[in-house]
């Protein structure tokens, strides 16, 4: 037997499940500062968004099956996300309903921070009776976005499709946010969800203080800290660094830490935190899980 159709044979794409928001970015780049009462150039553009729908799609354009439960609207802009992410493979699952879909306004100003407006719409209203335990029987990791952990419903859906997974990751919603929830309640989600990895930034580890993981620590054009250590970010020229840390998680997940500084660093020369490309190949030989 040819060792090279044995191998292929006894290896498979990671399957990778994300649950959380299916968005409608809106990335808003200009060319100087914003004047107040006065029409400033800039470049706009429209794209799928949402930390889940982010790491689904870097996770199939990096070669793994990857599936997303989230809620979807029934306007226009949830429309174009859907029809967006669909492009790169990503098995869409969960409910439809009436209403409008999530919007995210990113506009970066002239240091190169970013300021978001948000409407979630109706994509953090799923609730657990909506969950079919079908969509995680398949995947291999559950990845759980932390806006899920915010509120409810969407914090026991989140849990009850933990419950049901093989391995669960969670990456952290913004240190903002799990101050306005309050460290304690958002930490006891975290318990409960059970997640064996973590994703955070340094601001956001720190959100949480007493609760202990296995972390991977985002360090923005520093690179990053993996459980196998600190892996540098090489030099780029950033054009918009709106989902960089999905593309690290998803890349980490799909062939670890060197496909997750590569899918950032490729993430930030791109508009929008789509990956660009349907397909392309990592440089990490861990792309493929053993079966």
């Amino acid at each position: 037997m040819d060792p090279s159709n044995s191998q292929a044979q006894t290896t498979r794409p990671v399957s990778i499940c994300a649950i959380g928001d299916l968005i409608l970015d809106v990335v808003v780049l200009p060319d100087h500062e914003l004047v107040p009462d006065a029409d400033t150039p800039a470049t706009i553009r429209f794209t799928a968004g949402g930390q889940a729908a982010n790491v689904a799609a870097w996770a199939s354009a990096l070669g793994a099956n990857a599936r997303l439960i989230c809620k979807r609207g029934t306007d226009v802009s949830s429309e174009l996300a859907a029809a967006e992410i669909a492009q790169y493979g990503v098995e869409v699952c969960g409910p439809v309903a009436a209403g409008p879909g999530g919007v995210v306004v990113s506009v970066r100003d002239g240091h190169g921070r970013r300021t978001m407006a948000s409407d979630r719409g109706v994509a953090s209203l799923l609730e657990p009776s909506e969950l079919d335990p079908a969509w995680l029987r398949s995947c291999d990791v559950l990845h759980v976005s932390g806006y899920c952990l915010l509120r409810e419903p969407m914090a026991q859906v989140a849990i009850d499709a933990a419950r049901l997974a093989r391995r669960v990751t969670v990456d952290l919603a913004s240190a903002h946010d799990i101050e306005l929830v309050g460290a304690r309640r958002f930490i006891a989600r975290l318990e409960d969800l059970g997640a064996d990895l973590v994703f955070a930034t340094e601001p956001e580890r720190a959100a949480v203080p007493g609760f202990d993981s296995t972390w991977v620590i985002k360090l923005g054009a520093r690179g990053a800290r993996f459980p196998e250590g600190f892996y540098p970010a090489p030099p780029v020229v950033a054009l918009d660094t709106t989902g960089a840390g999905d593309a690290l998680a998803a890349g980490y997940l799909v062939g670890g830490p060197d496909c997750a500084i590569e899918a950032a660093a490729r993430s930030v020369t791109l508009i929008g935190a789509m990956p660009g490309e349907k397909k392309f190949q990592s440089v990490s030989p861990q792309r493929y899980r053993q079966t």
